[in-house]
């Protein structure tokens, strides 16, 4: 039986990296139970800031400026920093520099979508791009960059350089489903939709998310 989970993010998300952990723990407990299942995530693009530079902006630059300084920014990442740890998800603000345009990000993503490559590095291209930029402080809007992450998931490094420098038809597809999954409705990420029947906003806990999985599959037909 497949399950199509919709999984709209952005890369420079803390919510939706946590978000995608605490999924795949879901996933995996609904495997022990249910074999048969088999997950299928289609991974959507979001903005949170639209308006960010190509070229990136200055981390906490940004965030003092929205969030109104210093002190309210270090009071959030320690709050997710609390709510990460028991996922064991470990942020590294501190190395964090630029605050990325994420486009070229979700290039990448619908890349290796279109592409059909497996699931297991899809997942994997997800994994290492949130990694880049929440653990290792790296630039994930930096087209090198970009092309070793792709690279060590199975890509190209120099097919990845050559459309992410030249081609504009991917980037105007994914600005399109931005801006499709915003006028459906959607204005904050983590959203997850299970089999196109169920949607649950937010990082939702485990539990939470295991039990709309199972509700979902029960709203499905049989494969």
């Amino acid at each position: 039986m497949i399950l199509d989970i919709d999984l709209v993010s952005d890369f420079v998300c803390p919510w939706c990296f946590l978000g995608k952990v605490r999924l795949e723990k879901a996933l995996a407990a609904l495997k022990a139970d249910r074999p048969e299942v088999v997950p299928r995530i289609n991974w959507l693009p979001f903005f949170l800031n639209p308006d960010t530079p190509s070229a990136g902006e200055p981390y906490r630059g940004f965030l003092e400026a929205k969030f109104g300084g210093p002190a309210k920014v270090d009071a959030l990442h320690a709050q997710l920093s609390e709510a990460a740890a028991p996922d064991g998800v470990r942020f590294a603000f501190e190395r964090i520099r630029t605050r990325p345009n994420t486009l070229k990000a979700h290039r990448l993503m619908y890349r290796a979508q279109a592409l059909g490559q497996a699931p297991e590095k899809v997942q994997a291209l997800a994994s290492a791009l949130f990694a880049a930029h929440f653990q290792e402080g790296r630039d994930i809007g930096d087209n090198e960059t970009l092309a070793e992450i792709a690279a060590a998931c199975g890509d190209r490094r120099d097919a990845v350089l050559v459309q992410l420098e030249a081609g504009d038809d991917d980037a105007a597809n994914v600005r399109r489903m931005a801006e499709q999954l915003r006028r459906q409705g959607i204005e904050g990420v983590p959203f997850f939709i299970f089999n196109r029947k169920l949607a649950v906003p937010g990082a939702q806990s485990v539990a939470v998310l295991g039990a709309a999985l199972l509700q979902s599959l029960e709203a499905a037909p049989a494969d």
